[in-house]
């Protein structure tokens, strides 16, 4: 999910007042661009003989103004949004409730500003606009099922066909996905031992026929890598697959890096950390090193990965293992394709990755994510060698360039000298017939980037012309010229 384009209307009632929306974003548009027109109106209440507003919100889904659709919304229900999302612990500036003289116009003026800045405040987010909370409020038809019922029910049957697993617990909300779901699991013959099971419904990304797409996920459990997170058990159907893996208390390299607890709600544990610090360079050192050996054995086997991201490495010890393989197979998009979709030199998986490498190297060294991409200018490093590294993923000159290779960054100073302990054989055979089909699959998915990528470009320059053509500049010439022109 990308962030939002709102601009709020007051309807014909009232004064018009139009919001100024995102103009500030001109850095980051998101691939997902909603565009919101808010208009409020009067009507007359059933009770108490009172007048009551409501909103009526023009959507639109991304940059074509035919993908638009309309929703009514009241104050309580911008109030509801604002309790649930509390959970993140982030300070939004809701207007606050007024229960006198709430239907004057210089009232309803400013709650219409308040709602506008509400509003561009969770949508300019990147966790919050990817919450399910958010999705409902402004897509309700699209996000009305209860995938949490569909992953029981499937989760149910599988159980079925293999009665040796049991629910300990559903992990609710643990991840940023709406179509994936965990449950904490153990086996019965070993009860004390503990295990995930996360199931996911297909994503757009999904080219790999229902055989071929089984066959891989069920490969999975065979991979052996020192940085790859062992999975135990998977399977897939024509509709969704499900994956089981070893808990760990420990969790995520983001809950390390957040202090945060692995069965807390994603919300909870990284909107908003109690204390911002980055890792010890030590760290920073050995864990990109680590993750950078396995991306690059994923390249060199031509399986396409492109979801890295902090919550998707896994630490055992001092050791990283990447998770979630099986999302490429799934077609699930990225967690930062809004990022990388807007630069027409990261056009390919192996790029996607080290895009997304340069994320997860920033929130190690900084304790946080970026403001925006690209970075203008860094916070001070631990060291000269790690801002290299960044500037050469992160910059405005990088997008413009390209995405140095794994390989590059594996010979930089930063991670040329760590020294890698483990000696494990990694061992992941595919078959040939696969993998021509995952060649194929990675092929059709950088085709849809690509021509995603190329849609915003055009979108851009549109706009960037409009806006020069409605500049006062602009239309100062255009007076002149027409002056000139009636003299003649």
């Amino acid at each position: 999910m990308g962030k939002f384009r709102i601009t709020l209307i007051l309807g014909s009632d009232c004064e018009t007042v139009i919001g100024k929306g995102l103009e500030k974003c001109s850095v980051v548009v998101h691939v997902d661009v909603w565009k919101i027109t808010l208009l409020q109106k009067l009507y007359p209440a059933l009770v108490y003989d009172q007048l009551l507003l409501e909103y009526i919100i023009r959507v639109q889904r991304g940059v074509s103004a035919e993908n638009s659709w309309q929703i009514v919304r009241r104050y309580s229900d911008f109030d509801l949004l604002n309790n649930s999302l509390q959970i993140s612990t982030l300070s939004l500036p809701l207007p606050p409730k007024k229960l006198i003289g709430n239907m004057e116009r210089e009232f309803i003026a400013e709650r219409q500003k308040g709602l506008q800045a509400y509003l561009d405040v969770i949508t300019t987010h990147h966790i919050l606009s990817n919450c399910e909370l958010v999705k409902k409020f402004l897509d309700p038809n699209s996000y009305s099922v209860n995938y949490t019922e569909i992953a029981l029910q499937h989760v149910s049957m599988f159980f079925r066909s293999e009665p040796k697993w049991e629910v300990v617990e559903p992990l609710k909300d643990i991840g940023w996905r709406i179509r994936k779901k965990y449950f904490l699991m153990k086996t019965k013959n070993q009860p004390k031992e503990r295990l995930m099971l996360s199931w996911a419904d297909l994503g757009p990304d999904k080219y790999l026929s229902d055989k071929d797409l089984q066959y891989a996920v069920k490969l999975l459990s065979s991979c052996s890598h020192p940085y790859i997170y062992k999975i135990t058990f998977a399977t897939a159907n024509e509709s969704s697959a499900l994956v089981i893996r070893p808990f760990s208390e420990k969790g995520t390299l983001k809950d390390l890096i957040y202090k945060a607890k692995p069965k807390d709600p994603f919300l909870k544990k990284y909107c908003n950390p109690k204390k911002i610090q980055g890792l010890e360079l030590q760290q920073i050192k050995t864990y990109g090193r680590q993750i950078l050996e396995v991306l690059k054995f994923l390249h060199e086997k031509g399986f396409p990965y492109g979801h890295l991201h902090s919550a998707n490495v896994m630490l055992d010890g001092d050791t990283c293992k990447l998770l979630d393989l099986e999302n490429s197979l799934l077609g699930l998009p990225s967690f930062y394709r809004s990022y990388f979709s807007q630069f027409r030199k990261i056009n390919t998986l192996e790029s996607v990755d080290v895009h997304c490498f340069g994320h997860l190297l920033y929130e190690m060294t900084y304790g946080r994510p970026p403001d925006t991409i690209p970075v203008d200018s860094f916070p001070p490093a631990p060291s000269v060698f790690v801002a290299s590294v960044l500037e050469s993923i992160l910059t405005c000159e990088a997008m413009k360039n390209g995405m140095p290779t794994v390989s590059r960054l594996l010979q930089m100073p930063l991670f040329s000298d760590v020294l890698l302990t483990n000696s494990e054989k990694p061992q992941f055979k595919i078959p040939t017939k696969l993998k021509e089909a995952l060649k194929i699959s990675k092929e059709c998915i950088e085709k849809r980037l690509t021509e995603e990528q190329k849609l915003i470009h055009q979108h851009r320059r549109l706009t960037r012309a409009q806006s020069h053509h409605g500049s006062e500049e602009e239309k100062k010439k255009r007076k002149i010229l027409a002056r000139k022109v009636s003299n003649l």
